[in-house]
């Protein structure tokens, strides 16, 4: 059997669930599923809390990647764009007129509009838009209209796809008349997700899994066994921890047996009260299938030794009944 054991010394076995257990750090090369299992609970068991907020964390970081993404996308078509508007105004003899802020129809479809009337050549049109958007990464799958604004009529279009040989332009070497446009270009597939924003995307459905793991963890956890952080109690001068089996005083630790960690546990629950001699029998030595003559007297005497350091702690022996702590 292996049993996992933290710095802390709690033990995380399918026996963590017990007092007074010895911390002891075991590697096996065939580790049983309902030991992984039982290993898996008690962490949660433990950081629960923790894990619930990491995982709405995570879920926040994942949506937030997917939003950024399209901001990014929308922000550098905008500027791709305008730089193409710019070239086309220079292409028109026009340096000092301005190219109007960049409309967003919908997250695929963007226009382009001047200040003033211009001319364009539908090579050129088709050329320093594809120049731009190349500079920029974008998508190189994308229909261009050049829309008349006096009747919303398309003067131009044209469709580019990633092959170049599919794409349809037309009128090449044709020029329009000088006249008020819009550019309008329209994407024709959602564009494509970085490697590192695409793990990201990954992130809300594995939030999504752990939270559904943490609700069911929480509903069926009844009769799990327990493991509760590191702790001592105070036993006079002394510091008790039950779950390292020792005793420490002044910064010096006084190594406890197993059975002698269970008896003092068990006299913890009773102070100042005589607990039977079959009492301390039975929960210390029947409860593990043993049972031995003269032990308890062995072991009582042996912690009597460990505690007579502090004269306000007594075992004190109530003759043919049992043991009593007395705390003073």
């Amino acid at each position: 059997m292996v049993m996992f054991v933290l710095d802390d010394g709690v033990k995380l076995g399918p026996t963590a669930s017990g007092k007074c257990q010895k911390s002891v750090k075991e590697v096996s090369t065939s580790v049983k599923s309902h030991e992984i299992v039982c290993y898996l609970q008690l962490y949660m068991k433990n950081n629960s809390y923790f894990l619930l907020s990491g995982t709405l964390f995570l879920l926040l970081l994942g949506l937030s990647a997917c939003s950024k993404n399209q901001d990014t996308f929308s922000a550098t078509t905008k500027v791709a764009l305008r730089e193409a508007g710019h070239q086309l105004l220079l292409a028109s003899n026009d340096s000092t007129s301005l190219v109007q802020p960049v409309a967003v129809v919908d997250k695929l479809t963007y226009e382009l509009s001047f200040e003033r009337p211009l001319a364009i050549t539908p090579d050129s049109l088709v050329t320093i838009i594809k120049n731009s958007f190349e500079k920029a990464e974008l998508p190189s799958h994308y229909i261009t209209e050049l829309v008349r604004c006096e009747d919303v009529a398309v003067a131009y279009s044209y469709l580019i796809r990633e092959q170049e040989a599919r794409g349809i332009v037309p009128c090449k070497g044709r020029v329009l008349p000088k006249a008020c446009y819009t550019v309008s270009v329209r994407f024709t597939k959602e564009p494509a997700v970085s490697t590192r924003d695409s793990t990201l995307l990954y992130i809300p459905a594995l939030g999504f899994v752990a939270i559904l793991a943490f609700v069911y963890y929480h509903k069926n956890q009844n009769g799990m066994p327990s493991a509760k952080k590191e702790d001592f109690v105070s036993l006079g001068s002394y510091k008790f921890y039950p779950e390292q089996n020792k005793l420490s005083k002044r910064g010096i630790e006084i190594n406890l047996s197993r059975k002698e960690c269970e008896l003092l546990v068990l006299f913890l629950e009773h102070p100042n009260e005589v607990i039977q001699r079959d009492t301390l029998t039975k929960r210390v030595w029947e409860d593990h299938g043993v049972i031995v003559g003269r032990s308890l007297d062995t072991y009582i005497s042996k912690l009597r030794k460990k505690l007579q350091d502090d004269k306000a702690i007594k075992l004190t022996n109530v003759h043919g009944v049992g043991y009593k702590l007395e705390l003073s």
